[in-house]
């Protein structure tokens, strides 16, 4: 009898366990979103970023990004209006402004 009346029971949205696979599936949709919202599709192999997403990328302004364009510091795409880098140009630039920390044991045993 008991059985009988567990089927014959009205499933709403403030059922238990449907309000824990809501919950769920909501948490699910907003995961889904976030990464959706930063994927950018490979074109030939390369990745390509506005200038709104390098300036956010490298803690810098779109205007010092003007002046390594104008001083031919990084290269650039211009379609129309809108400026593209290429993710590896990006990483080229910062592999030779790379610094590395020499300790100084090792500057004085190269100092002249």
């Amino acid at each position: 009898m008991d059985l009988q009346n567990n089927v014959n029971e009205l499933i709403t949205l403030r059922t238990n366990g449907v309000e824990d696979a809501m919950k769920s599936m909501k948490d699910i949709e907003s995961l889904f979103d976030k990464v959706t919202s930063n994927y950018r599709p490979l074109l030939n192999g390369e990745r390509y970023l506005s200038d709104v997403e390098v300036s956010h990328r490298l803690k810098m302004s779109r205007r010092t990004l003007q002046d390594y364009r104008d001083n031919g510091t990084l290269p650039y795409f211009k379609l129309g209006g809108k400026v593209l880098y290429r993710e590896s140009d990006l990483e080229a630039l910062l592999q030779r402004c790379y610094h590395p920390v020499i300790s100084k044991a090792a500057s004085q045993k190269f100092a002249p």
